[in-house]
């Protein structure tokens, strides 16, 4: 099967931890890998943001094609909507020569740019990794989010002709924006389980039971949640990988305020804020962790409780989003309420305090991520996708059978 997958801001070459650069790389890129290896010929178009690119870059055993869209050099995601109609019109020529089987598209502009562009008869499947309407709710009038983005992504609902949902928070917010679901499929995030393994080296830690944070320094990331949190437990120490490389932190908004919580709450020198950390690094600091902590305001999905768990690390996590699907509380870690430093605390300091019950989640949460987020295991039920969708619209499967939530306790 011949796949063009569209990621207009989110490449597979991009820098980890970077600007705009998270989940949404991770996925695509593993995705698109494993598929290739199962037979199929994938590319990845994104948009080009360096004149140094070329226009095609092979990878992983796909390939990346920059789009000329826009300026050629980084711009924030939100301010990309100017330029879609350029990208999705270069989409449109290029498929005109060279027309995939199927299109997955990758987040709200990429969802638009694919649906103008599909040539005709050609399926379109849509994973929004986020929705506007759960940012919007949650962030208010701090929302940097363009207009359109909720009427965009309504369309889009009613457009594609199915949507893959990350978890089943996801599928209820798309059944509340007019999604139907007998259109939608549940196919999680997954993990590279070579990479992240309990066994391998792990960064040393010191004498202090350490806790872990990885991701990008945005508020909604709740890390200064993890900080305050720290304040209870004299004896911790809290490191926090991802933004800006270590040398730059400095000229860092987020980074800025979040040293200015720790020294507000008394525990700076307990605080190790990283910056980026190469990709290869992250599985030694994963298993250097007592704990690892992801305690965001809301979350689409969440990998790195994902990486965690493969690493055989217990988990605090936000009772949001994804991560409801991913940690089981009381198995594989533990939910808090998110924005919540107390109750983070008090799971914090219950694990923390107990080795037998930290070994018993890691084990626990190694089997589950083998058992279910393998990225064999989520390539090949997105594969289904695309060939039921295909059937059905070349008219040799009168209908679909309807979701088919996959990795569900």
């Amino acid at each position: 099967m011949k796949i063009a997958m569209v990621s207009e801001h989110a490449s597979p070459l991009a820098v980890m931890g970077g600007d705009d650069a998270g989940g949404q790389n991770v996925h695509v890129a593993a995705l698109a890998a494993q598929l290739a290896r199962a037979g199929h010929q994938v590319t990845v178009l994104t948009r080009r943001d360096d004149t140094a690119l070329p226009q095609r870059v092979p990878f992983g055993g796909f390939a990346v094609e920059h789009v000329d869209a826009g300026p050629p050099h980084h711009v924030p995601k939100d301010e990309l909507p100017r330029w879609m109609g350029d990208f999705a019109a270069k989409l449109e020529r290029r498929w005109q020569i060279d027309p995939p089987d199927v299109i997955h598209s990758h987040f709200w502009m990429s969802g638009r740019a694919a649906l103008r562009a599909r040539p005709a008869g050609r399926p379109v499947v849509h994973t929004f990794h986020a929705l506007g309407v759960v940012k919007k709710r949650h962030l208010g009038a701090d929302d940097p989010s363009p207009p359109g983005r909720l009427e965009a992504e309504t369309a889009i609902v009613r457009g594609a002709d199915r949507i893959i949902a990350t978890c089943r928070d996801e599928m209820r917010e798309l059944r509340g924006i007019g999604g139907d679901p007998t259109t939608i499929d549940v196919v999680p995030c997954g993990v590279d389980l070579v990479r992240f393994t309990p066994d391998g080296p792990a960064e040393a830690a010191g004498h202090r039971p350490r806790i872990v944070a990885v991701g990008r320094l945005v508020a909604r990331k709740g890390m200064d949640d993890a900080i305050r949190a720290l304040a209870s437990l004299p004896d911790a120490q809290l490191v926090i990988a991802g933004g800006p490389r270590a040398i730059d932190l400095a000229g860092d908004p987020e980074a800025r305020r979040l040293l200015a919580v720790a020294r507000e709450a008394g525990v700076a020198d307990r605080v190790d804020l990283r910056g980026a950390v190469p990709r290869d690094d992250v599985p030694a600091l994963l298993r250097s962790a007592d704990v690892v902590v992801c305690t965001p305001w809301y979350e689409p999905f969440g990998i790195v409780p994902l990486e965690a768990m493969a690493c055989a690390v217990p988990v605090v996590a936000s009772a949001a989003g994804g991560l409801l699907d991913t940690v089981v509380h009381g198995d594989t870690g533990l939910h808090v309420p998110p924005r919540d430093p107390a109750s983070l605390a008090t799971a914090l300091r219950r694990l923390l305090g107990d080795a037998d019950l930290r070994r018993r989640m890691g084990t626990r949460g190694r089997l589950r991520a083998t058992r279910i987020y393998g990225w064999d295991t989520v390539a090949a039920a997105t594969a289904d996708t695309y060939l039921a969708v295909a059937a059905h619209l070349a008219g040799t499967d009168p209908a679909l059978d309807g979701a088919v939530p996959m990795g569900t306790p």
